[in-house]
C-alpha cells in the first residue's frame, strides 16, 4: 500500500515558508496567520516523524531533510498550478485580455479590431490600456502590445512593426501666415511631442535634417499620450514629430500631412509580448495569425 499522503495545507504551507525561509511572509501570501502557518508546519512534521525546520534566533533554515523534500514538493505545486491554469484556459478561452499603450489602443488597435472580432467571433476580447508593464500571473493580462528591443526577460516576444519618426501637421499649416516649406521654417511655429521613450524624437529629427542645435530647445508643447500630441497636430497647434504607427491612418485620411520627406528608422519596435506557457493557447495563436495578416497589408 503507499503511504497516506499528509496534509495538503501543511505541504502548501511548508513549501511557501521553506521557499521565503519566514513563517511571516508565508502567512502574508497565505493569507492566513502566522501561528497558522507554524501549526501546519509542526502538524506535518509530526506527522511525517521528521523535523523539516530549524528555528533559529535570526530566522528560519531547513534542516537537512526539509533541504531534501523541498524539490519534489515546490515540482508537484507547480504541476498542480500548472494544470489548473490549463483548465481554466479550457473552459475560459473565449475571453482574450489584451494589454498595450492608450495611444497604440485608440491610434492602431482599435480602428482594426473589427476585422479580427468578424474572424472569430467566438472569443470576445478586452482591452486593458495602460502605460505600465503588466504582471501577467496577477493581472488576468493574456498578452500585450508594448514597445521596446525585444528583450522581456521570461516572456515571449514576436515581432510586429517599426515605427518611422517624421515632423506632421495639419494641412492648414502649409498654406497660413507662415507655410511650411522647409525644415528652417519650424522656427515659427510650436513643436508639439511626447515625453517618455520618445522625447528625444524632435532632437533626433532636426540632428538629420541639418538644423542647427537651438532650435532643438525651441518652443515645445509637451504631452503625456501620443494622441494627444496628434490631436494637437490635427487642430492646428503646432507641428507634432510622428510616429508611423500613431499617425498613418490621419495621414490617409488627409486629417495630417507630413512636409518634408525626410523619415527616420526607429532602433526599437512594438511587439506582442506573452508568457511562454500561454503563448501557443488557441486564442492567442488566433490573434497572433491575425496581427500578421493585418501588418501584411495596407489598412484601408
Amino acid at each position: 500500500m503507499l503511504p497516506r499522503l499528509p496534509s495538503l495545507n501543511g505541504l502548501r504551507s511548508f513549501e511557501c515558508a521553506a521557499r521565503h525561509l519566514s513563517f511571516t511572509r508565508a502567512a502574508e501570501e497565505l493569507n492566513v496567520t502566522q501561528t497558522a502557518i507554524s501549526h501546519q508546519i509542526r502538524r506535518l512534521e509530526d506527522e511525517l516523524g521528521v523535523r523539516l525546520f530549524m528555528r533559529l534566533k535570526d530566522g528560519l533554515a531547513l534542516t537537512k531533510e526539509g533541504n531534501a523534500y523541498l524539490p519534489g514538493i515546490r515540482s508537484a505545486f507547480l504541476e498542480l498550478r500548472y494544470s489548473t491554469e490549463k483548465l481554466l484556459e479550457s473552459s475560459n478561452n473565449s475571453v482574450l485580455t489584451i494589454s498595450t499603450l492608450v495611444s497604440v489602443a485608440s491610434k492602431w488597435l482599435l480602428p482594426r479590431l473589427p476585422s479580427f472580432r468578424e474572424a472569430h467571433p467566438q472569443i470576445d476580447v478586452r482591452i486593458s490600456a495602460s502605460t505600465e508593464l503588466v504582471d501577467f500571473r496577477k493581472g488576468g493580462i493574456d498578452a500585450a502590445i508594448r514597445y521596446g528591443d525585444g528583450n522581456w526577460p521570461g516572456l515571449r516576444a514576436d515581432w510586429l512593426m517599426s515605427d518611422e519618426i517624421f515632423p506632421v501637421c495639419s494641412p492648414r499649416l502649409l498654406t497660413g501666415d507662415k507655410p511650411l516649406k522647409t525644415p528652417a521654417d519650424l522656427a515659427h511655429h510650436p513643436l508639439l511631442q511626447v515625453s517618455g521613450l520618445t522625447a528625444n524624437d524632435w532632437n533626433d529629427w532636426l540632428h538629420a535634417a541639418g538644423q542647427p542645435p537651438l532650435k532643438a530647445k525651441g518652443s515645445r508643447l509637451t504631452f503625456d499620450l501620443a494622441m494627444m500630441a496628434v490631436q494637437s497636430a490635427i487642430d492646428g497647434q503646432g507641428v507634432c514629430i510622428g510616429r508611423s504607427t500613431y499617425v498613418d491612418d490621419d495621414l490617409r485620411a488627409g486629417r495630417l500631412v507630413a512636409p518634408f520627406d525626410l523619415r527616420l528608422k526607429s532602433d526599437s519596435g512594438f511587439y506582442l509580448v506573452t508568457p511562454h506557457d500561454q503563448a501557443e493557447s488557441k486564442k492567442i495563436v488566433a490573434f497572433r495569425g491575425w496581427l500578421s495578416q493585418v501588418l501584411a497589408q495596407p489598412f484601408v
